[in-house]
């Protein structure tokens, strides 16, 4: 262990002095010593848990963490949070905990941090809500801080190809469309995950890790390290070397979190064909770091940043995929010879965005990101509509779909489960568009993502002839022509409360709009007249969160 800093630290007023004996005494029974005392006290804010293969092997990365700590003369303490895994609750009323996850994962953190006066922060990220939680509580303690992502699971093999999850939830819709047999769906089942790590596709985790990379809230690089590697044990404890040099050097957290940073994490997000879920989320980052960002700010990005990452879910590769083409750190290379990031953007490293990338290596032969002239689409993976059913806004991903336009009848469903049933009893038609309302941040609540309902469509064969809008969310894994966010939600007064079974619904790309052919005053006396469906929502955590949660337009935040 090196010799302990001679900064006045804030952990000091936790464990120096007379008056702080008996928290000393404490502290010794969990293995301090009396060297340990006024060094860098480091919390270790871990996600793991068993329930999710995305998170079950962050154990190791910890305590690779707390050794690269100690290497550097810290002293870490290592403590827990939650994690809710979308991709098992999907589907079920289990799945309103994911969003809500989101703020508990950032108020526990935010609290020992505060309580125990860390003087840096490292946390541990795997599953989707853990990646923003975890980086909004790193912006409200402003300390010296990164984000460690777990990385993404090794593609699992069938049928002689590369499988995601993704391929099971619509092989649950082919199996029901009678496209395959529950013999295949069961095998698909057995090989999608071989082991640990976050889903395998530009879903929500590998999306935000991106974002962070690009941000420079995680170190260039450490992301994209898969999950199973063996380099990510060195990963781990550089950034347990590297969160002391922070505190060293003084770079906080608000420091790297702004308005620069944020819009290359948007840049990075499009160019990748990433998740809907970034909105939400870097919305709600933005708040908590006091930074000003707006949902249109998505859309004027995605207008100038092609579409340069072929991964799934619109493309053929997956995450350990473009970790061996070149890693996130070649995309943001690509980005920023074209002009397209602020490359004096600040890094937790202390080096420039554009420092950090300007030795970025590329595979030989590697497919997986294009060249600026050879986009696979001349703009980015996301699009920001509003119209007469959205006034503040919705969110549609277009990567992996060619249709800019879609008309058709209106089949509305007062929650995802009627909606799902229907697509498995094959009543959907083609040119039908879904409307999934009541699923909002306070109508669901939590704001479940539809991935259920998507997939079964993907899976029928009705992916590409149908439109779907909910005031829910998608997952990353979703394709199609899917609305999701719709501001302001049903249970707020929003517009999609007034929509019935047969009006005309219009998604125009090209105009970014989106209208029911209906008019103002008879929408609104619909709205007037409808009725939400009772969730029946006991006192507790989810009666809370309703009653706090602000819109999705900016963010569905609670604080």
């Amino acid at each position: 262990m090196s010799e302990p800093l001679k900064l006045p630290l804030i952990s000091h007023q936790l464990v120096l002095g007379r008056d702080r004996a008996a928290a000393r005494a404490m502290l010794r029974a969990v293995g301090f010593e009396d060297d340990d005392f006024g060094r860098p006290l480091i919390g270790v804010a871990n996600t793991w848990t068993d329930t999710t293969p995305c998170n079950v092997h962050l154990r190791d990365l910890g305590k690779w963490v707390k050794e690269g700590v100690r290497e550097a003369g810290g002293v870490a303490l290592e403590f827990n949070t939650i994690a809710v895994s979308d991709g098992i609750t999907m589907g079920t009323s289990g799945m309103t905990a994911s969003l809500v996850s989101r703020e508990v994962v950032a108020d526990s953190i935010e609290l020992v941090g505060r309580a125990y006066f860390f003087d840096g922060v490292v946390t541990l990220s795997g599953c989707d809500k853990t990646i923003p939680g975890t980086v909004m509580a790193m912006a409200r303690l402003n300390r010296p801080s990164l984000m460690l992502y777990g990385g993404s699971i090794q593609p699992g093999r069938h049928d002689g190809k590369d499988v995601t999850i993704q391929d099971v939830f619509e092989g649950i819709g082919a199996c029901a469309a009678g496209r395959i047999t529950q013999e295949e769906l069961d095998s698909l089942e057995r090989d999608a995950c071989p082991g640990a790590g976050a889903c395998g596709g530009q879903f929500t985790a590998n999306t935000m890790a991106t974002v962070f990379e690009a941000m420079g809230v995680s170190p260039m690089g450490s992301g994209s390290v898969p999950a199973v590697d063996p380099a990510k044990e060195e990963v781990a404890r550089a950034c347990g070397r590297l969160v002391v040099e922070l505190v060293e050097s003084g770079l906080k957290a608000r420091d790297l979190i702004t308005r620069k940073s944020i819009e290359n994490g948007i840049a990075a997000a499009v160019a990748t064909g990433g998740s809907t879920n970034a909105v939400l989320h870097l919305l709600a980052l933005a708040h908590e770091a006091g930074v000003e960002l707006g949902i249109r700010d998505f859309d004027e990005i995605s207008a100038r940043t092609p579409l340069i990452a072929d991964l799934k879910p619109g493309g053929r590769f997956v995450a350990t995929d473009l970790h061996r083409a070149g890693g996130v750190a070649l995309v943001l290379r690509r980005l920023l010879e074209a002009g397209l990031l602020h490359g004096d953007a600040m890094t937790v490293t202390g080096r420039t965005l554009a420092e950090e990338v300007q030795d970025a290596t590329e595979a030989p032969g590697q497919e997986v990101v294009r060249t600026l002239d050879n986009p696979l689409k001349a703009q980015g993976g996301l699009v920001v509509l509003h119209g007469n059913l959205a006034p503040d806004g919705c969110v549609l991903k277009i990567a992996g779909t060619e249709r800019t336009f879609h008309k058709g009848p209106a089949r509305v469903f007062e929650g995802e489960e009627p909606a799902f049933e229907a697509v498995q009893n094959g009543e959907i038609r083609e040119g039908d568009v879904l409307v999934i309302r009541c699923e909002g941040p306070r109508g669901g609540p939590g704001m479940r993502e539809m991935l259920a309902v998507t997939a079964a469509l993907s899976g029928a064969g009705l992916g590409e002839s149908v439109g779907l809008l909910t005031d829910g969310r998608f997952s990353g894994a979703t394709h199609g022509l899917m609305a999701g966010h719709v501001a302001p939600e049903a249970v707020a007064g929003g517009p999609i409360a007034g929509v019935r079974d047969g009006d005309e619904i219009t998604l125009d790309i090209e105009k970014r709009s989106i209208t029911v052919d209906v008019d103002d005053e008879e929408l609104s006396r619909r709205v007037a007249e409808w009725t939400p469906i009772d969730r029946g929502i006991e006192p507790g955590v989810m009666a809370k969160y309703a009653k706090l949660v602000s819109s999705a337009a900016t963010g569905a935040t609670t604080s």
